[in-house]
């Protein structure tokens, strides 16, 4: 692995900048490796391979592409267990997870982009007009670590489908499973310009990658007040500004649900990847009747989720990224304690039993409110808060009264009923009754959890600008 240079042109060079960044095991708390990080220079170096291996790669026809994304897709499976294993040692992910949902969730986007791509209508008439859609340019694609395979996957297939050519910027928190993906673009012949890898920060390299004036498009998945940032970076080139951001998921329990298994489905749905998921469900707005079953059941539940180290049988819930994001977190848990919400388990320190890295404690409150921190913050970690409603019309109104709108869930035997709800729900997905994940469906939200779509044809079609070409028919 070439921690000290990126990809870029075709080859692996040495970087402009001299900086250097320190990984971090998050499960020991012990640097492992050290990479490169990218400064203005070396932004600049990229952004022109790209820009200049767009002119022939944007006329590749569908062929062309079907055949570099399968490529593409026969050398990430023979190095999906490297991709696991680095994810375990940097971002702390149980063995379990690593190898399963987090390594294969980029080979089910690749493959389903190769669906897509097939049958995909590029060019449709409309009365006497032609409407074409062509790739949008050089794309700036800016990805986080706590996904990390999911995000570089459902960027860089839609780019590649589009016709697109992309600088691909990871997060500096996990960069070495990406360096692993540029081995498999490498290994499937991506033309020289294409695909581009460099690691570095937010203000050294994410910042110039969203001001340049070649960028025409930057894709973001991060934090809201990341968003903002690269929003404000890139807002003197009007390019396009797809984002992804984070949420505060509502998990309403309908009175006529499978209530325990309601509270339960919330509960491991909270906890999967250590509740650092910003699609994560962490209101349980149950009937307030029910509050106290709910304690009982989520405590239950809770109590059963393994700490542990990343190798260990069983570990359920392993540490999360790093120091500064488990004392954001202790934070969190206590402004939950000092506004006077009930504590049902967990609290602030490390679990029993743990004397290292960075883990938290399994945590549920109750007798959350509105005006409560816990509410209204994401923690991105395993916190949950139950909320008491008193009619349905109550739990909608809950819901839909934070800043986010990435997801909501709802549980309910009435189906029908529940699609009813899930439609009065401002955002971008609702999951009724703990559905099989979708590749087919589209993922965004509304509100301050960001614009755009990914996924499947949504996500292809954020890379592709409309061009209409009037009086085709008649020429």
């Amino acid at each position: 692995m070439r921690t000290h240079q990126f990809f870029i042109d075709g080859k692996w060079i040495a970087p402009e900048s001299s900086a250097k960044k320190a990984i971090v095991n998050p499960a020991t708390g012990e640097e492992f490796a050290t990479v490169a990080m990218a400064g203005a220079a070396d932004v600049v170096k990229a952004v022109s391979a790209a820009r200049k291996a767009f002119a022939s790669f944007s006329q590749t026809t569908r062929d062309d592409r079907i055949d570099l994304l399968s490529r593409v897709l026969v050398a990430y499976e023979r190095r999906r267990d490297d991709i696991a294993k680095a994810m375990m040692d940097e971002c702390g992910f149980p063995r379990e997870l690593a190898y399963g949902a987090q390594a294969g969730i980029g080979a089910a986007h690749l493959t389903k982009m190769i669906e897509v791509l097939r049958t995909f209508p590029f060019a449709e008439a409309k009365g006497s007009t032609m409407v074409w859609r062509e790739p949008i340019g050089v794309c700036a694609l800016i990805t986080p670590w706590n996904w990390p395979m999911n995000q570089i996957t459902c960027k860089v297939a839609p780019a590649l489908a589009a016709g697109c050519t992309m600088v691909l910027k990871p997060s500096e928190l996990s960069p070495l499973n990406a360096l692993i993906f540029a081995e498999v673009m490498e290994e499937a012949g991506i033309p020289a310009g294409v695909f581009n890898l460099l690691n570095g920060d937010g203000p050294n390299c994410g910042a110039h990658l969203s001001s340049h004036p070649d960028v025409d498009m930057v894709s973001f998945t991060g934090s809201t007040r990341g968003g903002i940032a690269v929003a404000k970076a890139a807002a003197d080139t009007v390019k396009r500004v797809h984002q992804e951001l984070g949420g505060k998921s509502p998990f309403i329990v309908l009175p006529d649900a499978d209530f325990d298994k309601a509270v339960g489905d919330a509960v491991t749905g909270c906890y999967l990847n250590a509740g650092q998921s910003c699609n994560a469900p962490t209101r349980l707005l149950v009937e307030r009747l029910r509050l106290s079953r709910a304690e009982e059941v989520a405590r239950a539940i809770a109590e059963k989720q393994k700490v542990g180290m990343p190798d260990d049988v069983g570990t359920v819930l392993g540490p999360v990224i790093s120091e500064a994001q488990h004392s954001r977190i202790q934070d969190l848990i206590q402004s939950g304690i000092d506004e006077k919400a009930k504590l049902v388990l967990g609290g602030t320190g490390l679990p029993e039993g743990v004397n290292r890295g960075y883990f938290v404690r399994p945590t549920v409150f109750s007798d959350v409110t509105s005006d409560m921190t816990l509410f209204r913050q994401e923690v991105f970690g395993p916190v949950l808060s139950i909320v008491a409603y008193d009619s349905v019309d109550h739990a909608i109104e809950l819901a839909n009264d934070t800043e986010y709108g990435l997801a909501g869930y709802v549980h309910g035997r009435d189906l029908d009923a529940a699609r009813k709800v899930a439609a009065r729900i401002r955002a971008g997905n609702v999951y009724l009754n703990s559905p099989a994940w979708d590749a087919s469906a589209p993922f965004g939200g509304y509100k301050m959890s960001g614009n755009g779509r990914e996924y499947a044809e949504y996500g292809l079609n954020d890379f592709l600008e409309i061009k209409g070409v009037v009086g085709y028919e008649a020429a």
